[in-house]
C-alpha cells in the first residue's frame, strides 16, 4: 500500500498557480495547450484549432501514480507525466482568448488538483513547420506520486491490475495510442509497452 496521498489543492493554491501562469497574457490573443495524454484523445474543452506538435526537451512517460482516475488506494494505477529529456509530439489546442478564462480554469481543476505538474510554456513546432508557444503539464518529480524510477517490468504489472473510477490503467494507455494513430502519430515504445501487457 502506497502512503496516504497528500490534501487535493485549495481554492487558493488553484486560482494563484492559475494567476501566475497567465500572468502575462495580454487577455486579447488565443493561447495553445499541448496535450500528451488523456488531453489527446479527451480534452473536454472549447477550441478553435487543433494540431499534431512536437515540444523538445520532455518526453511522454508512464511515470505518475493514481489513486482515483486509473487506480485505488490499495491498488495505485499509472498515468503520463511530461518528463525531463528526449522530445514529444503530440496535440496542441488553440483556445479563443474569450474562452481562455474558463478552459484553463477548467484544466487547472483537472490537471492541478494535487499539485503534481508543472505548468510551463513550451515552444511547440506543428507539423507545417510553425512554432507556438504551447502551456504544457510537466511531471514534478519531487511529487508524491511520481514513479520514475519503476522498470518496464513493473509498469506493466500495474498496467495490467489496477482500475479506478475512469477505467484501468491499460484503458488509458490503449486510448492514447489509439489517438496517436488516428493523428498519424505512432509511439514504438507505448505500443509495445501496450502489446506486453495485452498479451499478458
Amino acid at each position: 500500500m502506497t502512503p496516504a496521498p497528500p490534501a487535493r489543492w485549495t481554492e487558493q493554491q488553484l486560482r494563484q498557480s492559475l494567476e501566475a501562469s497567465l500572468a502575462r497574457w495580454d487577455g486579447h490573443t488565443p493561447l495553445w495547450v499541448f496535450g500528451y495524454g488523456s488531453l489527446i484523445w479527451k480534452p473536454d474543452f472549447d477550441y478553435e484549432a487543433r494540431e499534431p506538435a512536437r515540444i523538445h526537451g520532455f518526453h511522454r512517460r508512464l511515470c505518475l501514480r493514481s489513486v482515483l482516475y486509473r487506480g485505488t488506494h490499495e491498488c495505485p494505477g499509472i498515468v503520463f507525466g511530461l518528463d525531463r529529456g528526449g522530445s514529444c509530439f503530440g496535440m496542441a489546442y488553440r483556445v479563443g482568448a474569450a474562452n481562455v478564462p474558463p478552459v484553463f480554469r477548467m484544466l487547472w481543476e483537472r490537471e492541478m488538483f494535487l499539485g503534481s505538474y508543472r505548468p510551463t510554456w513550451l515552444p511547440a513546432r506543428m507539423r507545417g513547420g510553425a512554432q507556438v508557444e504551447a502551456l504544457a503539464f510537466v511531471v514534478r518529480r519531487d511529487a508524491h506520486n511520481y514513479c520514475g524510477g519503476l522498470d518496464e517490468q513493473a509498469v506493466i504489472d500495474i498496467l495490467v491490475s489496477a482500475c479506478g473510477v475512469r477505467g484501468t490503467s491499460l484503458d488509458y494507455l490503449q486510448r492514447t495510442v489509439a489517438a496517436l494513430r488516428e493523428a498519424g502519430l505512432r509511439d514504438p515504445h507505448l505500443e509495445r509497452l501496450m502489446h506486453r501487457a495485452e498479451r499478458r
